[in-house]
């Protein structure tokens, strides 16, 4: 049996998955995300609150990679929510992410406010937490529209 577009019926490749359930998991995964890190920094303190804060940091932007780009692969989503931890993370090696730290909370929690090599490991790591996550969800999820042709 072999698989195939069928475009007379207007079905989808089998790999194609339904952006807005995609969208509406993305936005769970945020939303548990954002829980998860409050829960961590109320529960722990130290580098475990730091360093799983770091983690939790790029798993919420792959979320919200996906959340964008519905049909984004697991290995792109991940490596731009690395490159963006990474790309704010040098930031602070300016003296801007300080500055506008100073008036905003948020801007605090976004951009952080010095640059810490650790971090970048760390960010690492949850990129790859997330890659893996994304990728286990898209394989059980019911694909749409296959069409055997024979």
């Amino acid at each position: 049996m072999s698989r195939r577009r069928d475009s007379a019926a207007g079905a989808t490749p089998a790999s194609a998955t339904d952006p807005v359930r995609t969208r509406l998991v993305a936005a769970a995964a945020a939303a548990v995300t954002v829980a998860a890190g409050l829960g961590l920094r109320a529960v722990a303190a130290g580098s475990v609150a730091k360093y799983g804060g770091d983690a939790l940091y790029t798993v919420l932007l792959l979320a919200l990679v996906v959340l964008v780009a519905p049909r984004v692969t697991p290995v792109r989503a991940a490596g731009i929510a690395l490159a963006a931890s990474w790309a704010v993370e040098f930031l602070q090696l300016s003296a801007v992410p300080a500055e506008l730290s100073r008036h905003s909370t948020v801007a605090r929690l976004v951009l952080g406010s010095t640059f810490n090599a650790p971090d970048l490991f760390w960010y690492a790591a949850g990129a790859a937490a997330g890659l893996l996550v994304h990728t286990v969800i898209l394989r059980r999820r019911p694909r749409t529209g296959a069409v055997d042709v024979r």
